[in-house]
C-alpha cells in the first residue's frame, strides 16, 4: 500500500498567491490567474501593456 502524503502550503508560498502586481502594486483578482498562465505576478492591464509594449 502507498501512503499519501498531503502537501500543504508553506508561509512563503502562500505570500506568493496574495494578488498584488510586481508592476504597479494594485490589488487584482486576474494576478494570480496570471501566475498560474504565465509565470508572472502582473495584473491584467500590466500584463497587456507588457505585451504591447515589451521594453
Amino acid at each position: 500500500m502507498t501512503k499519501k502524503k498531503t502537501q500543504y502550503l508553506s508561509e512563503e508560498h502562500a505570500e506568493e498567491l496574495d494578488d498584488i502586481c510586481e508592476n504597479c502594486r494594485k490589488k487584482d483578482e486576474t494576478v494570480s490567474q496570471n501566475l498560474i498562465l504565465t509565470g508572472f505576478k502582473f495584473c491584467e492591464s500590466c500584463r497587456i501593456s507588457r505585451t504591447f509594449f515589451p521594453i
